[in-house]
């Protein structure tokens, strides 16, 4: 790492003993994952000119790496005590989920894992204000510090006057939650094909195209996200097309079953391996947004087939995966009960005198022109 070197010989350490520190490191730190972003010190006789003595980086607050430069040269791998407490949060959002969070003092990756766990459930890209939580998790602490977030206990959402329940429970086949019938939150389709970013333009069946400069049909949703954002496949499924048009630019089309195919448009990039025939797994990266093809700015235009007709993604009512086993079923309704009934003992904190927004939806979103009474028809693919 180049970096590494020269800090290490800006700090006096002779390149001999810097060879020497990188070589004894193999199979305790991979010094190619250096980042500069991340804490470290250097360690010096503040009487002495010597070179510094030990080199301390911080990879994640969990741990620490020392290399050492006095008598012998060794690296070590130090991993800080930590412990897990459950932890409560609540509330109302008025302004958006990540505001609300921190307005709790809960940690910023709440959002991320609250997200993950209703994934299949709640468009995060939709959120209304008035929506509201209570979420159970575990909270990793060092010296009475949070540093990171474990599991999700239990947790309620409420969207659009609709709860939304989550019950973390081990079936021994990994972490999986269920509602309160049940059922798994697991679904075969995600919710939206990237990770928190905004919708910049709705699927409507007459949009003014901002580069045609004239109104047509768009049966897609944008999501407007930085270049290379992850695109992620919505579900498991085979690549029929991996490619670049005109139009759409470079593109994945997804066949899931002989009901649901999925296109991601727009790419600046298509991932490696996409061709078609590939099997790809729901969540696996497909390629990276961009602005390739007919395209204004950086997005991923999201289209959704049905039986053969596009459709909007955002309003389909997707196929569960499997409920709660029988064998596990009794234990499930004892534990879902104790969260229920915990849960419900945690109070929403009361409204703010004023809010940020008179927004009803949290988003960022562009007004789509109004819509025609004529059901859309669905767009040959890659035509203007």
């Amino acid at each position: 790492n180049q970096f590494l070197g020269d800090l290490l010989e800006d700090h006096g350490v002779p390149f001999e003993a810097i060879r020497t520190a990188v070589n004894r490191a193999e199979g305790v730190f991979d010094v190619r994952r250096f980042a500069s972003n991340k804490p470290y010190a250097f360690i010096t006789d503040p009487d002495s000119t010597l070179p510094a003595e030990q080199f301390v980086y911080e990879p994640s607050p969990f741990e620490y790496v020392v290399f050492n430069f006095v008598d012998s040269i060794y690296v070590s791998r130090v991993r800080r005590p930590v412990d897990t407490v459950e932890v409560i949060s609540s509330g109302v959002i008025y302004s958006s989920l990540y505001e609300t969070l921190m307005d709790s003092d809960a940690l910023p990756q709440l959002v991320n894992t609250m997200a993950d766990v209703y994934a299949w459930q709640v468009d995060f890209f939709h959120l209304q204000k008035g929506d509201r939580y209570k979420v159970v998790y575990e909270e990793y602490r060092i010296e009475g510090k949070p540093v990171g977030i474990g599991r999700i206990l239990g947790a309620v959402f409420e969207h659009q006057n609709s709860p939304y329940y989550a019950v973390y429970y081990d079936q021994g086949q990994g972490d999986v939650y269920f509602d309160e019938e049940g059922g798994s939150l697991r679904k075969q389709f995600l919710k939206a094909p990237l990770d928190y970013t905004r919708i910049s333009s709705r699927y409507s069946p007459r949009r003014f195209h901002p580069v045609q400069r004239r109104y047509k049909a768009h049966l897609g949703t944008d999501y407007a996200a930085p270049r290379n954002t992850p695109i992620r496949s919505v579900g498991d499924g085979v690549v029929i097309e991996a490619k670049y048009s005109q139009y759409n630019g470079n593109y994945v089309k997804i066949r899931h079953n002989s009901v649901y195919t999925t296109q991601y448009l727009h790419m600046n990039k298509i991932a490696s391996g996409m061709k078609p025939g590939t099997r790809v797994r729901q969540g696996q990266e497909i390629g990276y947004v961009g602005k390739t093809g007919l395209a204004t700015g950086y997005h991923l235009c999201y289209r959704f087939w049905k039986n053969g007709v596009q459709v909007d993604a955002t309003k389909q009512e997707l196929p569960a995966s499997e409920p709660i086993s029988e064998d596990h079923a009794a234990p499930y309704a004892i534990a879902k009960q104790a969260m229920l009934d915990r849960l419900a003992e945690i109070a929403y904190p009361s409204a703010p005198l004023e809010t940020d927004t008179d927004e009803e939806e949290i988003t960022d979103v562009e007004t789509a022109p109004a819509t025609s009474s004529v059901a859309p028809q669905a767009e040959p693919d890659d035509m203007p």
